[in-house]
């Protein structure tokens, strides 16, 4: 008897998802859809990347099946809320509409179940305050996909050995000190943005860095994405907040309430 992984939950934030891009983890993804419950599902930006697809055009079956799912389970009765980012910007023109059941807004107001006010946005808009110039940003892309492409062939790999998933590009990043300033600096902004507003946290994604970090009284999460780390953050009916990961095995990452008793990974029967 094979178990699936499930998640129930009050509120979910996906980000980062890259639909239309070769390395996006879609069939990591479709299995968390489809062993998702939750009141309310956050789309945090680049769900479909338009700039790889302006580039070449990629779209297999398995990204078509995520947006269906995501329709399937906005009709199910999850609200879902789709917060365009810097991939997917076109669609930030239709702020405050809806594609079918599917809710589009350029930032959000959410308020936990501790009743503590987020701030939640794809976070792109911090890049103005990065101040790296030209040569930077095109060697840092050109790192990125180089390490992608490493990924890329050492999880296949792993798979022709039985071995999980593993980031190998995540962990690459984190042990480059020009990255992890990079990283630093990005979440530094976002929190000074978000206290200036006023907000008891922030929710955000577009880093591809999953984080989930209370100091002082304010909470930062960051998502994550489905390219590398394959990270979902949950917020329980209780409001205790984790990211998890999700592959062949689930696992939580990081939890703002570590002493929490409430569950909310288990393993159902397929």
């Amino acid at each position: 008897m094979s178990v699936s992984p499930c998640v129930n939950a009050r509120t979910v934030w996906i980000s980062d998802i890259h639909l239309g891009f070769k390395d996006c983890k879609a069939e990591y993804l479709d299995n968390f859809l489809s062993n998702l419950k939750c009141d309310t599902l956050f789309l945090v930006g680049d769900v479909v990347d338009l700039w790889s697809l302006k580039k070449r055009i990629f779209w297999p079956e398995e990204h078509y099946h995520i947006l269906l799912k995501l329709y399937e389970l906005a009709d199910k009765g999850t609200r879902v809320i789709y917060i365009p980012g810097n991939h997917d910007d076109p669609f930030r023109r239709f702020d405050g509409e809806k594609i079918g059941p599917v809710e589009i807004h350029m930032e959000y107001d959410y308020e936990t179940a501790e009743g503590k006010k987020f701030l939640i946005f794809h976070g792109d808009a911090m890049d103005a305050y990065m101040k790296f110039d030209w040569l930077t940003r095109f060697a840092g892309d050109v790192l990125y996909h180089f390490l992608l492409f490493i990924n890329r062939w050492a999880n296949r790999f792993r798979k022709w050995f039985g071995k999980p998933y593993f980031s190998l590009a995540g962990q690459i990043k984190e042990n480059v000190a020009g990255a992890r300033k990079a990283i630093e600096r990005y979440k530094q902004q976002c929190i000074a943005e978000a206290k200036r507003r006023h907000y008891d946290g922030v929710v955000c994604g577009h880093i591809h860095a999953c984080d989930l970090d209370h100091k002082d009284g304010f909470t930062y999460c960051n998502t994550g994405d489905w390219i590398e780390s394959c990270t979902a953050l949950v917020e329980d009916h209780a409001g205790h907040l984790r990211i998890i990961h999700y592959v062949e095995d689930v696992k939580v990452v990081e939890e703002k309430e570590p002493e929490s008793e409430a569950v909310v990974v288990n393993n159902r029967a397929a």
